[in-house]
């Protein structure tokens, strides 16, 4: 008797960790915090939209989610870490353009987007506005294309960096306009800015948040939107897509929801249910039109179809104009 009783006692605390595992993984999602990964510093607009959509979340799924700024190569560590979770739900990433959709196409990296991520919800896009000086002669994209198309190779552009989301936007307004000018990058928009009003640069085609404010100052002048539709952040400047030869032009730079591949289903739309009704709460579009980011929520498939039209508006302009990193 006293033996069969020492064997019971042996299996039951030989299968007590088991089941404690088992518990875990059978327990509702979330039951312990998440972590957002945002691979970009404070304050650049994937990290400030990344805070918006965790404090959401966080309040409907009664768990903490905390942001993560995982900065480093152009987006593409934070991207790279979470390609390299595992698929539970536990850790999301605020993916954006650069290291999803421009850097894959530019260079060999760690992940594969389409065989390691499964779009959740995208949350809109950044509007890219096409500015030049105050005083400079042309007040319509019509009249400055004019312009441009008279002096070829005399006029020129500035961007945020070679291959930046910027850079390649302008060159696929300079290829459907026909126009020849000389790119001068920066490190980053805003000393691109600062050369433009300098008077060092023809024009550039920059995120709303870089150029609005200038422009509002009157520091600059903003000619046009890239976004096909215009922008509700400034619905008094027209449209590229408005002009003759620029029709369906639509380009920008996507912020939104990303998760593992292999994530299970339910917790995969409850995710996406999440963020759709955020992003209808008028409190919450108001914080993303704060910080110049249009809201244009979609859910998972057309999340998925949308990201194949960057890939492969992007890839045409890079194939095209032979651009290469140095």
């Amino acid at each position: 008797m006293r033996m069969h009783r020492r064997a019971t006692l042996a299996l039951m605390a030989s299968t007590l960790p088991a089941l404690k595992v088992a518990q875990a993984q059978t327990a509702p999602w979330p039951n312990r915090p998440i972590r957002m990964v945002i691979p970009w510093p404070p304050g650049q607009a994937t990290d400030l939209a990344g805070r918006v959509v965790s404090q959401r979340l966080a309040e409907k799924l009664g768990q903490p989610v905390v942001p993560e700024n995982r900065a480093g190569a152009g987006g593409t560590i934070g991207t790279d870490a979470v390609a390299k979770s595992a698929p539970d739900g536990y850790t999301l990433l605020a993916g954006s353009s650069g290291p999803f959709t421009i850097s894959p196409l530019l260079q060999r990296l760690p992940y594969d987007t389409a065989r390691d991520f499964a779009p959740i919800a995208m949350w809109g896009v950044s509007p890219y506005l096409l500015v030049v000086k105050a005083d400079f002669p042309a007040n319509t994209l019509a009249e400055f294309v004019a312009l441009m198309k008279a002096r070829p190779g005399h006029y020129s552009f500035g961007s945020s960096g070679t291959a930046a989301t910027a850079h390649l936007i302008i060159e696929a307004f300079n290829a459907r306009a026909g126009i020849d000018a000389l790119h001068v990058p920066f490190a980053g928009s805003a000393p691109s800015m600062t050369a433009l009003i300098g008077g060092q640069l023809t024009y550039s085609i920059e995120t709303m948040a870089a150029t609005f404010p200038l422009v509002r100052q009157g520091a600059l002048k903003a000619l046009g939107v890239s976004l096909k539709d215009g922008t509700s952040l400034a619905r008094d400047i027209p449209p590229f897509a408005r002009t003759p030869g620029f029709e369906g032009f639509d380009a920008g730079a996507w912020v939104g929801l990303v998760a593992r591949a292999g994530t299970p289903a339910p917790i995969a739309e409850r995710l996406a249910q999440e963020v759709e009704q955020g992003m209808a709460d008028p409190a919450v579009r108001g914080r993303f039109e704060s910080i110049s980011v249009e809201p244009v929520p979609r859910g998972p498939a057309a999340f998925a179809a949308y990201l194949q039209e960057q890939r492969a508006l992007f890839q045409g302009i890079i194939t095209r104009q032979n651009i290469r990193l140095d």
